[in-house]
């Protein structure tokens, strides 16, 4: 999906609301984040594969579209600190049910698994 989708009027809400957390990283970054500000450093050792340049853009793309707030502090070395905005927040709160049926959906397949192993086995 193209970030332009993020912006276009003409899709729907629910495209235009995938759009902004299209990627592999950013409902985890959202997701970190919804227990405080976190620095990039403190996101990436929490997010074992992500690279930093991944990790910067990702921030940057959700900067843009007003999930996230960046703070850079005044101290050498410069300190940069992210948290969700209300907008941020907004979304995560949005997103709560369809995590919760995320778990629920997993639950299913590893009760179905055991159930598949079971009758292998007998």
């Amino acid at each position: 999906m193209t970030r332009t989708r993020a912006q276009d009027p003409n899709v729907c809400g629910v495209t235009a609301a995938i759009a902004v957390i299209d990627g592999k990283w950013k409902t985890a970054l959202l997701w970190l984040l919804e227990s405080g500000p976190r620095r990039p450093g403190e996101l990436r050792r929490e997010l074992p594969g992500l690279t930093e340049k991944v990790l910067t853009q990702a921030l940057r793309e959700m900067e843009a579209d007003g999930l996230v707030h960046r703070e850079v502090h005044d101290v050498l070395p410069l300190k940069t600190v992210y948290s969700l905005t209300e907008f941020g927040v907004d979304l995560s709160k949005a997103l709560a049910p369809v995590a919760a049926w995320g778990y629920r959906r997993l639950d299913s397949l590893a009760a179905r698994q055991a159930a598949d192993q079971q009758h292998a086995v007998s």
